[in-house]
């Protein structure tokens, strides 16, 4: 039987540009709405228990950018890190990733069951620039009962280059938040 989840992601597959390896090659493309995204992003009816365990499930991390329209650093992001095919290549192949608007209306289920709009659910999480990337355990036992932050694995904001950028998913792929900060992984690398 076919849900609702694997119909979109079906469906948002067959509108890729071309395949590489297994893994989707396209282009940012900017929306109706004003904001650059990728064709690879998360297609979500934003139920974020779902959406993780999905992620689990294909054996990916679940990850969320926090975007604003006409945020310069977020489209920076999108033409010059998500445009490199070793960033756009590793991130699909370990990574879902939801896009959301600071200071969007949409409702998010939360992790604790709370239905809330996506700027009131960007505040209880603390998210306050653009973009913000938080990064979020491989499952979701024991997430309702922590405080929003405490719900992440680990969490970088602002533009990063390339480099560091990759280098932030890798930190959060190779469970590195274990051992130690995403600075000290960075000073390491």
């Amino acid at each position: 039987m076919v849900s609702r989840r694997s119909f979109i992601a079906g469906s948002a597959a067959g509108g890729l540009i071309a395949l590489h390896g297994g893994v989707a090659r396209a282009e940012a493309v900017m929306t109706d709405d004003g904001y650059y995204s990728e064709p690879w992003f998360l297609e979500s009816f934003l139920e974020l228990p779902d959406d993780l365990s999905a992620a689990t499930e294909k054996g990916k991390r679940f990850a969320i950018m926090w975007e604003l329209r006409g945020c310069p650093y977020c489209k920076e992001t999108h033409l010059v890190n998500f445009a490199r095919p070793e960033i756009s290549s590793y991130i699909q192949q370990h990574f879902e990733v939801l896009q959301l608007n600071i200071l969007g209306s949409r409702e998010v289920l939360d992790f604790d069951g709370e239905k809330i709009g996506e700027k009131q659910f960007g505040q209880k999480y603390g998210v306050r620039a653009t973009p913000t990337f938080q990064f979020f355990p491989e499952s979701i036992a024991g997430l309702k009962d922590k405080s929003p932050r405490d719900r992440e694995v680990s969490r970088f904001q602002g533009y990063l280059e390339p480099s560091p950028f990759l280098a932030a998913f890798r930190f959060v792929a190779e469970r590195a938040y274990e051992r130690g900060s995403l600075n000290d992984y960075l000073k390491s690398i």
